[in-house]
């Protein structure tokens, strides 16, 4: 009997990786072929014990020490790699944790590297829309992997549905309807992902059709929503509670405003509205296509329909 083939995922306890680590160990096909290592920085936490508890083997690597990184992806054949900008909120952090990755599964004959990537918003936007930085890094990270000749497959995340209910998308004064508020015109076309539920049902599409896949960008989204279309849909589902429902599009300075009373800094403030700028002038994705991306799958994506009717948020509306 062969021996299984090591998938090394990065990030296991957070919203991607244990997406990956799920769609895998949960899949009696997948577990026949593949094992799972879990990256995390404290093995003893309780959701690295949740993660052996699913059959994963966990192992512990800092980004920020190359070393480890190394050992964690000793003997694998595949690895989910993601980085997370807004720890650290530095472009420049992210790019040499990322880089450190590509460089530590190059040297450790990696057949199957999956990034966790985005668009360079500067470039599309021709400098239009030059701060959204937690895109231009994870791009740039991209184009290094590249570089290297490592045989790798960019997985680029849509927005997450979970930044929604009782986010974006909430009971609002004078007159507590629902609102689903942004500084966008309410025809954008949004591409959501159900972060949790879906990102593994894409990894693991694409570790099952490699050739097809590597040298590819991925786009990890169920559907382009309009702001407009998931008030429709809201309603739709909570007759009662969308009477009222309606989306707003925000003036730029007020939804700053809003980031700001966070505790956002002021960079942080204005990154965020281009990224929103970007789904309307320039498209979240440069008006790519989903169906070559939908192409690969084998699970059914969740809609915005069946997220709205899981959401804690929502959960007492009718």
């Amino acid at each position: 009997m062969a021996a299984k083939k090591v998938v090394v995922v990065f990030g296991a306890t957070g919203g991607q990786g244990g997406s990956v680590v799920k769609a895998i160990l949960g899949d009696s096909k997948m577990k026949e072929s593949w094992t799972v290592r879990g990256v995390t920085r404290d093995v003893s936490k309780p959701s690295a014990k949740a993660l052996e508890e699913q059959g994963a083997e966990t192992v512990a690597a800092d980004l920020n020490d190359a070393a480890t990184l190394k050992d964690a992806m000793k003997g694998a054949y595949a690895v989910f790699a993601v980085t997370n900008y807004w720890e650290s909120k530095s472009a420049d952090v992210e790019m040499k944790q990322g880089k450190a990755m590509a460089d530590a599964a190059k040297e450790a004959g990696i057949q199957h590297y999956i990034w966790s990537s985005l668009l360079n918003v500067t470039e599309l936007s021709k400098g239009a829309l030059p701060k959204v930085k937690h895109f231009d890094s994870k791009a740039k990270i991209e184009d290094y992997v590249r570089s290297t000749g490592l045989p790798a497959t960019f997985f680029l995340p849509g927005f997450y549905m979970s930044n929604l209910p009782g986010g974006m998308f909430r009971q609002a004064p004078p007159n507590n309807d629902w609102t689903l508020a942004l500084p966008i015109p309410g025809s954008t076309p949004v591409p959501l992902l159900n972060t949790v539920g879906d990102t593994g049902k894409f990894v693991k599409g694409i570790l099952l059709n490699r050739e097809k896949t590597l040298g590819k960008r991925i786009y990890g989204a169920t559907d382009y929503y309009t702001l407009d279309e998931m008030v429709k849909e809201f309603k739709e589902v909570f007759p009662e509670a969308g009477k009222t429902a309606k989306a707003a599009e925000l003036p730029h300075q007020v939804f700053k405003d809003i980031l700001g009373k966070t505790g956002l800094p002021e960079e942080a403030e204005e990154e965020l509205l281009q990224n929103m700028r970007l789904m309307n002038e320039f498209g979240y994705y440069g008006g790519a296509k989903l169906d070559e991306s939908h192409s690969i799958l084998v699970d059914k994506l969740t809609t915005w329909e069946e997220f709205m009717k899981s959401a804690p948020a929502f959960k007492d509306l009718k």
